[in-house]
């Protein structure tokens, strides 16, 4: 039964065939990070910028590719990829850089189409305008990371900009013609189920797919302080599931689920550590979605 309009069969619908992304890095940095707004990064940010499975910034992008496509080519026979720019802010650079690093890119014959995580205060006119040009050599998704509508939790996790901005930059990209995705955080602290769920409609209401993340602890970070400090509890397998599953019955079902969870680092995860286990966790969603009869859109 399909619970959920998930990433594969958008990929399959739109290419034809089965696609893989490469995480790649593009050597950027990030306001929050850089001294404009800050120093620290979000609050549950790790040093790697949310891009520990990409491949090394030290290398040119081209080499990038190569590395990333070497884990993966036994896994399929299509020889077709998408090149994904995610650690920190892909957009918050020169646009001559950015040229160069997206058009390298987008050059290799099986690399379909580009996505390029960013912030929504790092969407400049002149960035946009060269992503619908690139947009219209190979199809360009841009993700945007949200995490949250709220105000006091956006204030909580330093995400350093206002729902508007992220308003502003979602009508920018769709008057250019390229698709965004959100990302979003479920177990933030402080946050009910109503909360996270008041995120999920938002998004699916503007967005063309959305990113589900498991809030997970990681080694030097501010969130790890608090957690350890025991001002919150990150959620149980259950709880994570019970929450996903409402989640999807809220998205629109024209909305791309392009992740259902995430698993950090396990080199630097501190909680939960159940998360670690990505295949029980999978089996755990897919069973509750089936004995749950989930059908995406149900309550949107």
């Amino acid at each position: 039964m399909r619970h959920y309009y998930s990433l594969n069969e958008y990929y399959q619908q739109k290419f034809g065939r089965k696609v893989y992304k490469l995480s790649i890095g593009s050597g950027l940095s990030c306001p929050n990070r850089d001294g404009t707004l800050g120093t620290r990064g979000c609050i549950f940010c790790s040093r790697g910028g949310s891009g520990e499975f990409a491949a090394s910034c030290a290398l040119s992008v081209t080499e990038q590719l190569e590395q990333a496509k070497s884990r993966v080519r036994s896994k399929t026979r299509d020889n077709a990829y998408i090149a994904y720019f995610q650690p920190f802010s892909n957009t918050y650079g020169d646009v001559g850089y950015l040229r160069r690093i997206y058009s390298e890119a987008i050059a290799p014959d099986e690399i379909v189409g580009l996505n390029i995580a960013t912030r929504p205060d790092c969407l400049p006119d002149e960035v946009i305008g060269l992503l619908s040009e690139i947009n219209r050599i190979k199809p360009v998704t841009v993700e945007l990371g949200l995490q949250t509508i709220h105000p006091a939790t956006a204030k909580y996790i330093r995400r350093g900009y206002a729902l508007n901005i992220y308003d502003d930059a979602v009508g920018k990209l769709h008057a250019a013609g390229i698709e965004v995705v959100t990302h979003l955080i479920l177990g933030l602290p402080g946050e009910t189920i109503d909360m996270m769920l008041d995120s999920v409609r938002y998004a699916g209401r503007v967005s063309d797919g959305v990113k589900l993340q498991l809030l997970h602890v990681l080694r030097d970070t501010d969130l790890a302080e608090d957690y350890s400090a025991g001002l919150f509890k990150t959620l149980t397998l259950d709880e994570y599931t019970d929450i996903l599953c409402r989640a999807i019955e809220v998205l629109p079902p024209n909305v791309v689920i392009h992740r259902l969870t995430g698993d950090g680092d396990k080199r630097s995860l501190i909680a939960p550590l159940w998360s670690a286990d990505k295949k029980r966790v999978l089996n755990h969603i897919k069973k509750a979605l089936d004995d749950r009869n989930i059908i995406q859109g149900r309550n949107a």
